[in-house]
């Protein structure tokens, strides 16, 4: 929807509808707004049934699930997501109102983050986030789950919710034309042991895990980072955030992939630095390659399996071409994790 409920914003105040992504049902829409004359942005969080979308994207009521759709709304009513990392200098924004509405939906009243937006990023800003997520996994290591509405198993749930179509068509001319035969035949190689990869990341060290850490979901402020949107968060891997953190932030295509290389090695190290003893540095650096693997198996056989068709991307703006062509470096990069992790 262009505009708010109504009810819930004057016809006056100002509205602009923020970029999202509308699949999820959860999300009946962001506007950069007001609220009690201050800077706001209002998120309304639909409940299962009221949104549309892909089955895939579908929200649910149980509140393990990975998209349970009140989790967000309980992470800030608690004080969760402003509170849970502040101690390693991540925070959420301060929320202004949590409102239930009569058909079921809640309003997200969150006071604005001003700085400088996530796909702004350079390197040192990427390695800071990283530290503080090292610091934030190391302080809440094999914790218990302490609210039944945190993910149980989010990165299970989700990866292999994401629906492929077999066979993958693994030669289709857009992968041939972007992506050698050798790349190709590592994401082959992935795809087939995901249940092996995934299985490898149930060894791991448990810890709490946003689950959605990248360049859109960040805002430098002067104060530091503010991380944003904790509809997933919940138990994960260690080292899952960070392998996010490399790889979404250029996937689609907005950061400069050159910077990719970088990222990846001062991400990376700044992670198992702030985990400090936590994790055995050598065995974090695998546990990141690792769960880079287990959050993107998928990736590449979705991409195959929606080539030459009228399907859109939700941020990436690029077309087809470009697309698979841009992505090459950072599923290089994947693979050569895998192959690293899993010979």
């Amino acid at each position: 929807m262009s505009r708010p409920p109504a009810d819930l914003l004057d016809p006056d105040e100002p509205a602009e509808p923020l970029t999202h992504n509308p699949l999820n049902e959860v999300t009946g829409g962001i506007w950069r707004t007001r609220y009690a004359g201050r800077p706001a942005v209002l998120k309304l969080i639909t409940p299962p049934g009221v949104g549309s979308g892909p089955a895939h994207w579908a929200g649910s009521d149980d509140p393990g699930h990975w998209n349970y759709w009140r989790r967000e709304v309980e992470a800030y009513r608690g004080g969760l997501a402003t509170t849970v990392w502040a101690d390693a200098g991540l925070v959420a924004p301060e929320p202004l109102a949590v409102d239930d509405r009569p058909d079921g939906s809640v309003a997200l009243w969150l006071a604005e983050a001003a700085g400088r937006p996530g796909t702004a990023c350079t390197v040192d800003d990427l390695a800071e986030v990283a530290s503080r997520l090292g610091r934030a996994h190391a302080a809440m290591r094999d914790a218990p789950l302490r609210h039944p509405w945190l993910a149980r198993d989010w990165l299970r749930d989700y990866t292999l919710s994401r629906p492929v179509a077999e066979p993958v068509p693994w030669d289709h001319p857009a992968a041939v034309a972007a992506w050698p035969a050798s790349l190709r035949a590592d994401l082959r190689a992935l795809w087939e042991r995901r249940q092996d990869v995934l299985a490898a990341t149930d060894r791991l060290p448990r810890t709490l895990s946003h689950h959605d850490v990248w360049p859109t979901n960040l805002v430098f402020t002067g104060d530091g980072p503010v991380l944003l949107d904790w509809s997933f968060v919940g138990s994960g891997p260690i080292g899952e955030d960070a392998a996010n953190l490399v790889l979404d932030t250029f996937l689609d295509g907005l950061v400069d992939v050159g910077l990719l290389a970088d990222v990846a090695a001062a991400v990376v190290a700044s992670y198992v630095d702030g985990l400090r003893g936590a994790v055995d540095p050598a065995a974090a650096v695998r546990a990141v390659w690792l769960t880079g693997a287990a959050k993107y198996f998928w990736l590449a056989p979705v991409m195959l399996n929606r080539a030459g068709s009228a399907t859109g991307q939700t941020y990436d703006r690029r077309d087809e071409a470009a697309m698979f062509a841009g992505r090459r470096p950072v599923l290089e990069l994947l693979t050569g994790w895998a192959a690293d992790v899993l010979s």
